[in-house]
C-alpha cells in the first residue's frame, strides 16, 4: 500500500507528541517541548513552507505574511489542515497549546527571532 507523501513527517510528529507527556496541555509547553516544536517548525513546516518559512509549496509563514491573519484561524489551520490543499491536519500530533505556541513564535518572526 502506498503511503501519502507527508507520512514520514507525520510519523516524526507522532514520535514528538509521544514524548510530550501529560503536561503538554499546560499554558506553555515545557522547554523540552518547545525545542521539539522548533524542530517541527524547521523540518516539517519548512518542508512545504520553505526552510526559512518564506514560502514554497505552502504560503510564507513569516510575521509580515501572517500578521493580519486572526490567531484562531492560524491555529485552526495548523490543527485541522486545509481541505483541498496539501496542508495536512496536525491535530493528532499537536495540542491546542502547541498550536498557540507555534502561532505566537511565527508572529514573533520565527525562525529569525530565536
Amino acid at each position: 500500500m502506498r503511503r501519502a507523501s507527508w507520512w514520514p513527517e507525520a510519523a516524526l510528529a507522532l514520535a514528538i507528541l509521544a514524548t510530550a507527556g501529560p503536561g503538554a496541555a499546560a499554558d506553555m509547553p515545557s522547554p523540552q517541548r518547545q525545542a521539539e516544536l522548533r524542530h517541527l517548525l524547521d523540518h516539517d513546516c519548512g518542508s512545504c513552507h520553505g526552510l526559512t518559512l518564506k514560502g514554497g509549496l505552502g504560503p510564507p509563514l513569516v510575521a509580515a505574511a501572517i500578521g493580519d491573519k486572526p490567531a484562531d484561524s492560524l491555529k485552526h489551520t495548523i490543527l485541522y489542515g486545509r481541505p483541498g490543499t496539501p496542508m495536512p491536519p496536525w491535530r493528532a500530533f499537536l495540542t491546542e497549546t502547541d498550536a498557540e505556541w507555534i502561532v505566537a513564535r511565527l508572529r514573533e518572526g520565527f525562525p529569525d527571532a530565536r
